[in-house]
C-alpha cells in the first residue's frame, strides 16, 4: 500500500471512534502491538530530539525501501510512534521525504495532544523524514 493509501486507512479507524479517550486508549493498544527496537540500538543517535518522553527510532533499508524500529518510556508517544511507522514503514525514501502527514491532521490528533507531544511528534516525523533525506541518492 501507498502512504497515501495507509493514512487513508487510519483516518478511517480513528472516524470510528466519537470520544478522544476512545482514540487515546486505540493508540495505546497500538503501541502495546508494535514490535520494540533492539535494545542495543537505544543509543544517543537514535535518540529524538524535542520529545517530552524519550523516544528512539532506528531505520534501515531492505531492497531500496526502509523499515524502522522504535520504543518510548511514554505508553501514548510510543502509540504515536507506533502509528508514523505503520504510515512510513516498507516505503521508498524519496516517497516518505515528500509525503503529506495530513492524516494527523484529519484524526484530530495534533489538537488533542498537548503542546509539548505536539512539538514531540513533529520531532518524530522530522526524524522519519532525516533518516528518509539520508537514504536518497
Amino acid at each position: 500500500m501507498t502512504i497515501k493509501e495507509i493514512s487513508q486507512t487510519i483516518v478511517e479507524e480513528f472516524s470510528m471512534f466519537d470520544e478522544w479517550m476512545d482514540k487515546y486508549e486505540y493508540l495505546i493498544d497500538l503501541g502495546k502491538q508494535m514490535p520494540v527496537i533492539n535494545e542495543a540500538a537505544k543509543t544517543d543517535d537514535t535518540l529524538i530530539a524535542g520529545c517530552q518522553s524519550r523516544v528512539w527510532l532506528d531505520c534501515e533499508m531492505k531492497d531500496g525501501l526502509l523499515y524502522f524500529s522504535a520504543d518510548s518510556d511514554a505508553i501514548i508517544t510510543k502509540g504515536i510512534i507506533s502509528l508514523l511507522i505503520r504510515v512510513f514503514n516498507g516505503q521508498s525514501p524519496k516517497d516518505i521525504a515528500v509525503a503529506n502527514v495530513d492524516f494527523i491532521e484529519k484524526i484530530g490528533l495534533k489538537e488533542n495532544l498537548s503542546p509539548t507531544r505536539a512539538n514531540g511528534l513533529l520531532a518524530m516525523i522530522s526524524k522519519i523524514k532525516t533518516y528518509a533525506r539520508s537514504f536518497i541518492k
